[in-house]
């Protein structure tokens, strides 16, 4: 059975000489630049097509399903964003009704826009003593199915970008129904199923469409990721298709091949290295529950391999004597400036530090250290002193107009009809731009929604803690629809 590396090694090393794409042409010599020109090939005899996969590539996505239990697997080379998209749109119909969690990824509102769907939102609970954004209900999810029964399809994220799971296996027995697909964004959860200390995968709860990142949490490069399809409320030809669309006609057989090698890993070492992690990440997280000022943040339900650190409620004493509050940036600033760890993201009261199987003792070591000595430096808030929420809560908001309609707008109306307020003055309004913090690409305003103090307010205290604010055009300042 040949592996694709080890077949595009061969490759590279023989004599054959290639009059085709890419331009390199294997030559190591034409940039001096250590890149693996040497199996960077396109499809080329033996090798097979992504597109059409029957050969070596169809092998390798076979082995990744039998790997995932799932019904068929395929190679995403443009990350978990090109998977949701094919997933969204290859499960609706233009101008249908979708059920979504309303803290899904931002490809999922672009499927939406793409697809001219009409979302319903599904909004998940809210735990304000840790600040992050909780499970979905599976409660909810049957509320509001029977509320909207022309909904097409339902898509949640789970586990979430802080590690927060739902449950999935009775969200999609609610789902299915209604003879429904279910669509679960996993893209955090590509190491599930591997070890006890993780929870299963969502395709063994039920999911019809999973999508996984190799890349975020196991041994593969960047932007690499698998879309997983059961079931039989699916239309799987119609995913199939919009996945030739959504991604290169040229798929890089680099990054192929580091899916491959990813799934070789797991299938022949998985037992070994998967018990070496959960041993050193439980070392991790037990010494890391003795922090004094900070903590580490679980949910009843929650992914391991996510190190939380919540620093809310807490101050550091600066060189006049005087105390300022503490966030989220600015633990991850000191970590990074004056530890060289560099944090996965920060929010207005946390961290997050992401882990995988290839951690190392040293590496851990290093952040409990450095957490320790930031820990001892920290005070905590009198009770009057609490600081203000800094959540990633997307706020609840009254959706006017669909994000596709809004656009139609944009395109039709007169130019007098579109202003550009400043944050203050633009409550109330209609945006018709997003907003949101990346990571972790939630948006916080979506086009189409009435703008409420609320959201206005998060993104003016987010600002002062000194992140910036995408989907915006101009910096404080948000473009709005005027109704007249």
């Amino acid at each position: 059975m040949d592996r694709l590396y080890k077949k595009l090694e061969s490759y590279g090393d023989s004599d054959y000489y290639g009059f085709h794409m890419p331009g390199h042409k294997r030559n190591l010599d034409i940039t001096g630049a250590k890149l693996p020109y040497k199996i960077d090939i396109t499809e080329i005899d033996g090798f097979d097509n992504l597109h059409h996969a029957e050969e070596i590539l169809e092998e390798a996505q076979t082995r990744a399903a039998s790997l995932y239990h799932a019904g068929e697997t395929h190679y995403v080379i443009n990350g978990s964003t090109g998977g949701i998209l094919s997933a969204v749109m290859g499960c609706t119909q233009r101008g249908g009704k979708i059920l979504m969690a309303r803290n899904c990824h931002k490809s999922v509102y672009h499927a939406v826009f793409l697809n001219e769907l009409h979302p319903v939102y599904l909004y998940p609970e809210f735990y304000e003593e840790m600040e992050l954004n909780g499970e979905i209900y599976p409660q909810d999810v049957e509320k509001l199915l029977e509320a909207h029964p022309d909904v097409q399809a339902v898509v949640i994220t789970s586990p979430t970008y802080d590690g927060v799971l739902s449950d999935i296996k009775q969200i999609s027995e609610i789902v299915h129904k209604k003879k429904i697909p279910l669509i679960v964004d996993e893209a955090h959860g590509a190491h599930f199923g591997f070890h006890s200390y993780f929870p299963e995968n969502a395709n063994l709860k039920g999911a019809d469409v999973v999508v996984h990142s190799l890349h975020k949490t196991l041994p593969a490069l960047t932007q690499t990721a698998l879309i997983h399809i059961n079931g039989e409320f699916v239309n799987r030809r119609k995913i199939r298709q919009y996945l030739h669309m959504f991604q290169t006609s040229s798929p890089s057989y680099v990054l192929m091949a580091s899916m491959d090698e990813c799934i070789r890993l797991i299938q022949e070492r998985g037992n070994e290295i998967f018990e070496e992690y959960t041993k050193l990440l439980e070392m991790t997280r037990k010494c890391l529950k003795e922090l004094q000022n900070m903590k580490l943040v679980e949910s009843e339900e929650y992914d391991k391999s996510k190190i939380v650190i919540s620093v809310k409620g807490t101050r550091l004493e600066k060189e006049d004597g005087k105390f300022e509050r503490f966030t989220g940036k600015k633990l991850y600033d000191i970590l990074l400036r004056e530890y060289h760890l560099q944090m996965e993201m920060a929010a207005g009261s946390y961290i997050i530090a992401m882990t995988s199987p290839a951690d190392t003792k040293e590496g851990m070591e290093r952040l409990i250290k450095a957490l320790f000595e930031i820990d001892a430096r920290l005070h905590v808030f009198t009770q009057e002193e609490t600081i203000a929420k800094g959540a990633l809560q997307p706020p609840k908001q009254e959706q006017i107009y669909t994000s596709y309609e809004m656009e139609q707008l944009r395109e039709e109306a007169e130019q007098k009809r579109i202003k550009r307020l400043s944050w203050k003055d633009a409550v109330e309004m209609i945006s018709m731009e997003y907003a949101y913090l990346y990571p972790p690409g939630i948006p916080l305003i979506v086009p189409g929604e009435r703008i409420s103090e609320k959201a206005i307010q998060i993104l003016r205290d987010y600002e002062k803690m000194g992140f910036g604010i995408e989907g915006i055009n101009v910096d404080k300042q948000i473009e709005v629809w005027i109704n007249e």
